[in-house]
């Protein structure tokens, strides 16, 4: 009996370890469960940058940034209501509530947002980093959003990666809103953009109704301070390697900066590899060696002035040799269209844009650039009957009107250029400033408000001798002339826009070119000068003359000299 006793309690023991050893270890697969929800880290992620942020009583208190990461401390918390269910993390030393789907584990996956519509057209990039361009998609269209590039400090995509028409691309997220409704709006509909819808399209430019004025933020680079006046000699390819003396004049007379050819529509000012790779014509025409052109522009620097880099962008006889698949087209032959004694690649095509900001950003890596100026951001002059009658092929792949190519290729410019620290200015015609779109594709608002400088070239000899009801032929009277439009154009068009660019206006500095006439002496350029002042466009003048003479440079420089 004993024997059986004893067995019997081996058997009641054995049993009771059992269980207890299974409620051990339910109790420690808990608690190391537990343990590793503490301490996992996860990601906040949105489809917006901010996340809402609750207290323990579910309450909303806060915000936290989409990307910040922070330890998860207990999951499937739901409130007394039970409708949702939250997560209690532990961020800055503080537990809160987020909503469950606001944390995933990767980085990678904090972007929630499926689908975007396109608020202004916009350029869609072959990836991330090249600046080479995919594609466009328009106002209204649909983009699959399938990832992104970064996030800035406040939880903002900079680049979207997108679907669009069965193409995989990357694009800014700052062109793009979460409706359709919102992106066929237009900014400011019953104020600023009234404005602009009563000027159609009467030249064959464009209507000023399809192109965007949304406010843009324009960048101050810390480390490239911009002159509150710039005051500029002009310098073409064949003066760079003269640079001292025109050095000289400068610091003697209040001149505190340069505008120096990169390329011209004809030669260029050194052998870029850019367009080595893009333009071998271009390259072979380079009329400095790099060096002695990377020398001009360091002495330069070097003796503090601010130095523009000038480039002709859709005027460009060399390009066009090397790529007439880019060229505007006369129908009747099928061969690139000439005007104006050149070639000009057309402002639809995007392998223009491109090769123009890449010869951008390498001048400014390679030679210290302060700023790009852009000319010949257009379509060429008085050709609206030739285009109207079938007799050009403007290559207008995408379907655009003008002024929506040129104000797209400034947009899609600044932001690469941008990234490079430098600024972005733009030469329009004097025309420009009136209130239509021009034939060639300038409208001033479209410009300015996506520029960080707009320069105009109202030349007196360029104006019809009595513009504006003039009784003396205008280019007498240069004082009276930039003062009106100044006053009347300009200043007005400036504000009609949201975010205009700093106004810094060429004046003309060689001697008239029609009769009568004039020799524009210092008198004559200071005349220029203080009417464009007195009308408020006080940025700042660069002194145009093609040859660069020094000897015109001399003979005015007393006009550089005064305060206006």
């Amino acid at each position: 009996m004993k024997k059986k006793a004893k067995k019997r309690k081996k058997i009641i023991f054995f049993f009771l370890g059992l269980i207890i050893l299974s409620i051990l270890g339910y109790f420690l697969v808990v608690f190391l469960n537990e343990k590793s929800i503490k301490f996992n880290d996860m990601y906040i992620a949105g489809t917006s940058p901010e996340i809402i942020l609750y207290d323990l009583e579910f309450k909303e208190v806060d915000n936290i940034i989409r990307g910040t990461k922070v330890k998860v401390l207990e999951q499937d918390v739901t409130s007394e209501k039970g409708e949702e269910k939250y997560t209690k993390i532990e961020y800055q030393n503080k537990e809160y509530l987020v909503r469950k789907e606001a944390l995933v584990d990767k980085i990678e996956d904090v972007v929630l947002e499926k689908t975007l519509y396109v608020r202004t057209p916009l350029t869609i990039y072959k990836d991330a980093e090249s600046g080479k361009i995919l594609s466009m998609a328009k106002k209204g269209s649909e983009l699959e959003i399938l990832g992104f590039d970064k996030l800035d400090e406040n939880g903002k995509v900079n680049l979207y990666k997108i679907k669009h028409n069965d193409s995989i691309g990357y694009a800014y997220s700052k062109y793009m809103v979460s409706t359709k409704e919102e992106a066929l709006k237009n900014y400011d509909e019953d104020g600023i953009y009234k404005i602009h819808t009563k000027r159609t399209d009467t030249q064959g430019g464009g209507s000023a109704t399809n192109l965007d004025f949304y406010p843009v933020e324009k960048p101050i680079f810390e480390n490239n301070v911009m002159p509150k006046e710039v005051r500029a000699l002009y310098l073409n390819t064949t003066v760079v390697s003269r640079v001292d003396e025109y050095i000289k004049i400068a610091k003697n007379n209040n001149i505190n900066a340069f505008v120096v050819d990169i390329k011209d529509s004809g030669p260029t000012g050194y052998p870029s590899s850019v367009m080595k790779e893009k333009s071998p014509t271009n390259y072979k025409k380079a009329y400095n060696s790099y060096e002695t052109y990377k020398n001009a522009i360091k002495k330069l620097k070097d003796e503090g002035f601010y130095v523009i880099g000038r480039i002709s962008v859709f005027k460009d006889y060399n390009y066009v040799q090397d790529h007439p698949e880019d060229a505007i087209l006369d129908a009747a032959t099928g061969q690139p269209f000439k005007h104006n004694s050149s070639y000009w690649p057309s402002a639809y095509s995007r392998a223009v844009w491109e090769f123009n900001v890449e010869l951008a950003k390498e001048a400014v890596r390679e030679m210290g650039f302060n700023e790009i100026q852009f000319d010949y951001v257009r379509f060429p002059d008085r050709t609206y009957s030739l285009e109207k009658n079938g007799k050009i092929d403007m290559r207008n792949t995408y379907n655009e009107e003008k002024a929506q190519a040129i104000q797209g290729f400034l947009m899609y410019a600044c932001d690469e250029i941008h990234k490079e620290g430098v600024y972005v200015s733009a030469d329009v015609f004097g025309e420009a400033a009136h209130t239509y779109v021009t034939g060639y594709g300038q409208y001033w608002g479209a410009i300015s408000n996506v520029v960080d400088v707009i320069s105009a070239m109202p030349y007196p000899d360029h104006f019809n001798a009595y513009e504006y009801g003039f009784k003396e032929v205008v280019w007498t009277v240069p004082y009276e002339l930039l003062k009106f439009w100044g006053t009347n154009y300009v200043v007005k068009r400036q504000s009609e826009i949201p975010t205009p660019a700093i106004v810094r206006t060429w004046i003309q500095t060689y001697d008239t070119i029609r009769a009568p006439y004039i020799t524009y002496d210092a008198s004559k350029i200071e005349e220029q000068i203080r009417g464009l002042y007195n009308a408020g466009l006080d940025g700042g003048f660069m002194t145009w003359n093609a040859g660069s003479s020094l000897e015109k440079y001399k003979a005015v420089a007393p006009a550089f000299k005064k305060d206006y």
